[in-house]
């Protein structure tokens, strides 16, 4: 039979399906209720962990052999020029997804790279794609090139010759039937696309190869693919392997021994490049003896099964790709759960060591095919001698998180756990002193789990994990327990035979009211009230118990897949009231909510009657400022439904607003995982969404961008907390926006355009350095962090900053023009928000510019300063506002303030001596460059001799001087080792243990501060004699000449 498609001409905008839209501009009515522009100086920070996430797309280029690109199924597009030792992003700003599906490398142009978006592997976190992207500059820059509506674009080839002969295999909408599913071709480099192969609306193309020797001989393979809440369509009657010998223009289904009836599952397809009649097929399929790996040695004429392990083709739907060796014809691999090689053509297997399991994607180097990168659910590897090593994947931002939890120490930590991997718990302000993969632990459970840290012991973390397994972990003894209620696995079971249905996410809520008190849900409520050892059911089934989702083990027909992602008719979000403890909210994944007011007692069904049916309630967000008010963030995306739906009550439940509606801010097909209030201001709401960040300054009834810096990445859970937004992604680790203290004081719709200085939040001293890993997590702020609104009218004005004591006295001064103060710092400012952060300390020393010491950095810091209440002016020519904080001790030490004063005492005092002697250097220099100019303007002079063999003494006396103040031999840092010191040297080592000391002085301390006192006394006084006698002397000898005398100050 001939496939032969009707080609349909796809222009770059394609026709609008449900749950996909056209446009992921923001769409709506109104403008944003707080001008852009003031949020500009809000920024995002990535606090990592620098530990990969899944990657189902590499790429490479022969032409530049240490040259790779991976794609993150959430993070985008990312390249290394060093074989591994460092990934860049290079999609940020240009694409409007994060998951990738494919990427390749044009042979004949390595600057033309085509991009698919849409992993296409289905596990049951995916996300959607929203087309092809191109770039013809290496990734510098990128254009979207349709296929707008692909969902999945799992392989792409490119004509060797002619790289604006494209093909793209698209699987099309993961969660429901679109049109869009099929082969495509493109001649002029994605301008416009042909459906070449469309089976129907239900199976699409998982993959397209490409006769490397004949670029008109296309293979392609199709399936169907589908994934709904509770369970994955695998495989139907219409998958199989298509040929075509004509470009694409008609296809043939392949026969000859390769299964091209029956119940078929996922394909995929290698030809050799070294014999292009040799094709292998992994083609999965119902029937046990037509599953497994199928070889041709006549260009697929003629086919045989040569293996059947399972190691090869379980789970084949989200593993399973086959890549034949460049050169070794009888060389083939697969991947799998591991990476597996042949040389035998297929006939055995050996695997081979990885960094990390569950193996995607593999490119070969076509010219020396032992360079090679490999992608797995860990991120990206290199090897450069043929997998015996390979590169860390401890360079990639790239973890998928579901959710995010922080606890109450100082400074706060931040938890997770991320897919394919641990629990983990990182700083959200690592210190930069040595790796931050130091600081990082895991905190039990598992790769699934929600975490809850217990509120007065941060040590104390519970996590949860598969089938309902709940850990309880102490980490001051390492010691992890398990907690769970009813130990029985859901992988592989009918839910009808589970006592408990457990979410892969089921959600862990520790009591605010009670910190013994431990909630985690299935389909009922339970609850421990001894930290875990045992359990009670607090409530009836909450979901709607359907039989029709239970009485099955998802997936099929051809493969099940029931690791717990799929159990269904559960309870997957929980949240107890701060008002009330007896007050407790569930929302399940079949869209109920319910609501007890008795501790458990008895439960209302208090489901929106609008909301969707079987949506998915992911947060539920209860009012700090309004008892009865909640917000709870529904998604239907697994059912094509992409829809914002986020609801409100502020009665209990007994009504709902639906506040957003796809018009009024958020977009019509960014659909929510989350919403969270600020506790600080009442209105003012955060959403995570698909797409993006989002916020509403009036309770919701608008929404704006709070993209920002952060990456298009979907945003799995956020926190607020201490006025810091704390962000989960699904594929871009953890970010922190430090300080939304700005957000507090803007008004909606304002019409004043004048300046206005926003009251900071208090600031801490820490001896946190806020520096990071390169590759790792951003510099974060470690000093007090001040925001200001300029007018567009500031430019015509002096703009200054100060900070000043609590008495008014100056501490540090910043402005525009430091011509006109010459103790100002630069102040470089902008029209808009601006965000300036003070480090905490006073002006340092003065020290001449030619100073090199090994521990006193030129110029110096000032000293710490004290904690107690500060004030900060801004000046905007004869405008002026002043706002007040507090600047506190980090509460983790014993100093007292008294202490810590006594200590900025002292380092003022040896600060003021630098600065004093290091003035005197520079007038002992003065003075000589003086007297060697005059003693050569007198040179041909009668009293020429006279003058000279005085100035000749007194150069020696000033160079002596000088030379006990500082050692000029001195160049760089570790010259002091093998060289004399002097005071500069001395009094800098000593200023830089008093100035970093968080405490009172120590005995040795003063004892030195009196001994270099003394050195400093001496030598001033010797200066001091130096100006009053010899200088004088040799001026009065200039004066009974005529001559221009030395100058130089008399009063030191």
């Amino acid at each position: 039979m001939n496939y032969r498609a009707l080609p349909i001409l796809i222009s770059l905008i394609l026709i609008l399906v449900l749950g996909i839209t056209q446009s992921f501009a923001q769409s709506q009515t109104d403008e944003p209720r707080i001008n852009p522009e003031l949020l500009k100086a809000l920024e995002y920070r990535s606090i990592g962990p620098y530990r990969g996430g899944r990657v189902t797309a590499v790429a490479g280029t022969s032409s530049k052999p240490f040259t790779f690109y991976m794609g993150s199924t959430g993070g985008g597009v990312w390249k290394t020029e060093d074989a591994g030792e460092r990934w860049t992003n290079i999609s940020d700003g240009f694409f409007e997804a994060g998951s990738i599906g494919s990427i390749t490398v044009a042979n004949s142009d390595p600057n033309v790279i085509y991009v698919g978006t849409g992993s296409d592997a289905p596990r049951g976190n995916i996300s959607a794609g929203v087309g092809m992207y191109k770039s013809t500059d290496a990734g510098k820059t990128w254009k979207h090139v349709g296929l707008r509506n692909g969902g999945q674009i799992g392989e792409i080839q490119i004509h060797p010759e002619n790289p604006e002969l494209v093909y793209a295999a698209v699987l099309g909408n993961i969660f429901g039937p679109n049109s869009e599913r099929g082969v495509y071709r493109s001649k002029n480099g994605g301008k416009n696309w042909e459906q070449v192969l469309s089976l129907s609306d239900s199976t699409g193309a998982i993959d397209v190869e490409m006769d490397p020797t004949n670029p008109r001989i296309l293979y392609a393979g199709f399936w169907r693919a589908e994934r709904k809440p509770w369970t994955l369509i695998d495989g139907s009657t219409e998958g199989g392997v298509f040929k075509s010998v004509d470009g694409g223009d008609s296809w043939e289904r392949v026969h000859g021994g390769l299964p091209d009836e029956g119940i078929l599952g996922k394909v995929d397809i290698a030809i050799s490049p070294a014999n292009p009649d040799r094709i292998w097929v992994m083609q999965q399929a119902k029937a046990e003896e037509k599953g497994g790996l199928y070889r041709s040695d006549d260009g697929g004429k003629n086919w045989k099964r040569v293996n059947r392990e399972h190691k090869l083709r379980q789970r084949q739907y989200y593993y399973t790709h086959l890549f034949a060796d460049p050169i070794d014809e009888h060389t083939v691999y697969v991947l799998n759960t591991g990476f597996y090689k042949s040389t035998n053509a297929g006939e055995t297997f050996e695997r081979i060591s990885v960094p990390h399991g569950d193996v995607h994607s593999l490119w070969l180097n076509p010219d020396d095919p032992d360079i090679m990168v490999n992608s797995n659910d860990g991120g990206a590897n290199v090897s450069l001698n043929g997998g015996k090593t390979w590169t860390t994947q401890k360079n990639q931002p790239t973890a998928e998180f579901y959710r995010v939890e922080v606890d109450n120490r100082f400074p706060y930590r931040v938890y997770g756990a991320q897919q394919d991997n641990s629990t983990i718990s990182v700083p959200g302000k690592p210190q930069g002193d040595i790796s931050s993969e130091q600081y990082w632990y895991s905190v039990g459970g598992g790769e699934s789990g929600h975490i809850a840290v217990h509120p007065e012991n941060p040590d104390l973390v519970y996590a949860g994990t598969y089938s309902g397994e709940i850990t309880r972990f102490d980490h001051t003894i390492g010691q992890t327990l398990q907690m769970t209620p009813y130990p029985h696995y859901t992988e592989g079971t009918k839910m009808t035979d589970l006592k408990y249905r457990f979410q892969w996410n089921f959600p862990i809520e520790i009591s605010r009211h009670n910190p013994d008190v431990i909630y985690i849900t299935s389909q009922y409520v339970h609850r421990s009230t001894d930290g875990g050892f045992t359990w009670e059911v607090i409530s009836p089934d909450l979901t709607t118990n359907d039989p029709k989702y239970l009485d099955l083990i998802p997936g099929g027909p051809v493969q099940h897949d029931a690791t717990g992602v799929e159990v269904y008719c559960s309870l997957f979000s929980f949240a107890e009231s701060t008002h009330d403890g007896d007050e407790l909210w569930t929302g399940s994944d079949d869209g109920l909510i319910h609501l007890s007011r008795d501790g458990g007692e008895t439960w209302q069904d208090i489901t929106p009657k609008n909301m969707p049916q079987a949506g998915t309630v992911n947060a539920i967000e209860l009012s700090m400022h309004n008892p009865g008010t909640a917000y709870v963030a529904v998604y239907r995306y697994r059912r094509a439904d992409f829809r914002p739906y986020v609801f409100k009550t502020d009665n209990y439940g007994k009504s709902w607003n639906l506040i957003t509606n796809g018009k009024n801010g958020i977009p019509a097909n960014h659909f929510v995982r989350v919403v969270r209030e600020d506790p600080d201001r009442q209105g003012l709401l955060y959403a995570g969404t698909e797409f993006g960040m989002y916020f509403s300054m009036d309770d919701g009834e608008h929404w704006q961008s709070f993209q920002q810096n952060l990456p298009v990445t979907p945003i799995t859970d956020l926190k607020v907390h201490e006025k810091d937004l704390v962000v989960s992604t699904q594929g871009r680790s953890f970010w922190i926006l430090d300080d939304l203290s700005p957000l507090h004081e803007m008004e909606i719709n304002a019409e004043d355009n004048g300046h206005k200085l926003f009251v900071p939040r208090d600031a801490y001293r820490t001896q946190l350095s806020g520096s990071g890993d390169s590759p790792g997590p951003d510099p974060y702020p470690t000093g007090a962090l001040i925001y200001a609104v300029l007018a567009d009218d500031y430019k015509s004005e002096t703009v200054s900053l100060e900070i000043l004591d609590e008495s008014g006295q100056p501490v540090r001064t910043y402005s525009t023009e430091t011509k006109e103060d010459e103790k100002a710092e630069t102040l470089k400012v902008k029209a808009g928000l601006n965000r300036f952060e003070w480090d905490l300390t006073y002006t340092g020393p003065f020290t001449v510019p030619d100073l090199v010491t090994m521990v006193m950095r030129n110029p110096a810091r000032g000293p710490e300063a004290v904690p107690g209440t500060y004030r900060v002016r801004l000046n905007v020519g004869d405008w002026s506002e002043t706002r007040s904080f507090e600047l506190h001790a980090d509460p983790r030490w014993s100093a007292t303030t008294e202490e810590l004063r006594q200590t900025f005492e002292l380092a003022t005092d040896i600060a003021d001596k630098i600065s004093s002697f290091q003035h005197t250097i520079e007038e002992l220099r003065s003075a000589q460059n003086q007297i060697q100019s005059i003693a050569g303007d007198i040179q041909n002079r009668d009293y020429a001799g006279e003058v000279q063999e005085q100035a000749n003494s007194l150069a020696d006396k000033l160079k002596a001087l000088e030379e006990e103040f500082i050692n000029d031999e001195i160049e760089s840092g570790q010259d002091p080792i093998g060289m004399e010191r002097r005071l500069s040297n001395r009094m800098g080592r000593l200023y830089q243990v008093v100035r970093g000391h968080d405490a009172q002085p120590t005995g040795g301390m003063m004892e030195r501060h009196a001994d270099l006192v003394e050195v400093y006394e001496h030598l001033m006084n010797r200066y001091r004699t130096l100006v009053s006698e010899d200088v004088k002397s040799f001026n009065e000898l200039l004066n009974k000449h005529g001559v221009l005398h030395v100058r130089i100050p008399q009063n030191k």
